[in-house]
């Protein structure tokens, strides 16, 4: 979904590291740690140097247990349905393409009559294993932010809830949809069970690789250069942000720990907190699928992966790589892009309109 002031999307700084982090950070290329092989890169990856890291779920239920089919295949309409919009020309997907790695692959995205947000679209892949979501961690999970974008008047634009669920009442197979997905209830279509069923199905958009792989015991899934890459990732420091099965989007972190940002106009959590500490800090991003998901950070000023990954060893960690380091990571983190299941994503047939299903609004 488009975004907006604080951008409702996509992955945060690439490589952001905390004040309490800084230390593990240089601990983290210790001597013994930079001394490569005599015999160039062994075959095997150290299990010291997987600790930091997990392997993606399947899923991530929420709390009340896992969603229901009919569930999941409701959010899945809902997610491409563009009639959830003002002028019934954007959808979940026009932002979070699912397609192209859950991203439109712009700065920012696109909203009513042309807005545009001032935050870059972060994926929806993988989301909701984060621990919040949108840059400034405002909303808890999938379902608090799936009601955001559709009321918020520079993305979707819908002026009321009452507004977005006239629009799903108004055909008759969003009305059974509804009462399979949440059966026993007195009036199944409303804003929050919206919510809940674009919920459950992105519970499911999640990306395994080969570094899954990897991490359950295949010493092969990796390249004898992408095994280079890792070590000189964890080398770097780079794990004391990006760790476990997301490599990132478990933490907040200041932009410009090292280094200050030379685009720190955004507060970044501070308006979410209102807390000074909490200037230009936001989510740390999830480096999976980061090779597809560009252009990079809060504001999407970055085009190349290979320009992120400079900059952020720079700002956060205060260190300047050199071409060959900044290749041997870029080599890593490719490793990282996911599977995705054409079958699970393909854009369903949706509910026909009505007479009575309002008409677009682009006022």
């Amino acid at each position: 979904m488009p975004r907006t002031l604080p951008k409702m999307s996509r992955l945060v700084p690439l490589l952001l590291v905390t004040t309490a982090l800084g230390a593990a950070c240089q601990k983290a290329a210790a001597p013994e740690a930079t001394q490569a092989p005599a015999k160039g890169p062994s075959s095997q990856v150290d299990p010291a140097t997987l600790r930091s890291f997990a392997p993606l779920p399947d899923a991530v239920n929420p709390s009340g247990g896992a969603p229901s089919a009919e569930q999941v295949a409701l959010g899945r309409m809902l997610f491409y349905d563009p009639r959830l919009s003002k002028s019934q020309t954007i959808s979940c997907n026009s932002c979070h393409d699912l397609a192209n790695y859950g991203v439109d692959g712009q700065p920012t995205s696109d909203g009513h009559k042309g807005q545009l947000g001032d935050r870059n679209s972060p994926t929806v892949y993988n989301a909701a294993a984060h621990l919040a979501q949108f840059w400034d961690g405002r909303a808890p999970d999938v379902e608090a932010q799936a009601k955001g974008p559709v009321l918020n008047p520079v993305e979707m634009a819908m002026p009321s809830e009452a507004k977005a669920v006239a629009v799903l009442s108004s055909m008759p197979e969003y009305v059974a949809a509804f009462e399979r997905a949440f059966p026993g209830e007195k009036q199944p279509i409303n804003y929050d069970n919206m919510a809940k069923a674009i919920g459950a199905f992105e519970r499911r958009l999640m990306t395994p690789s080969r570094w899954d792989a990897l991490l359950k015991g295949d010493q092969n899934a990796l390249t004898p250069e992408e095994r280079v890459g890792l070590k000189t990732f964890t080398d770097a420091g780079c794990q004391a942000c990006h760790y476990g099965a997301l490599l990132g989007g478990t933490s907040y972190q200041q932009m410009g720990l090292a280094q200050p940002f030379p685009r720190s106009q955004d507060p970044g959590r501070k308006k979410v907190t209102g807390q000074d500490a909490d200037q230009g800090v936001f989510k740390v991003p999830s480096l999976r699928n980061v090779e597809k998901t560009g252009p990079y950070f809060h504001d999407g000023k970055t085009g190349s992966l290979e320009q992120a990954v400079r900059d952020m060893a720079n700002y956060q960690l205060g260190k300047q790589l050199t071409d060959q380091q900044v290749r041997e990571i870029v080599d890593f983190l490719k490793v990282l892009t996911g599977r995705i299941d054409p079958e699970y994503i393909k854009a369903p047939v949706l509910p026909p309109s009505t007479a009575k299903t309002p008409k677009p609004d682009v006022t």
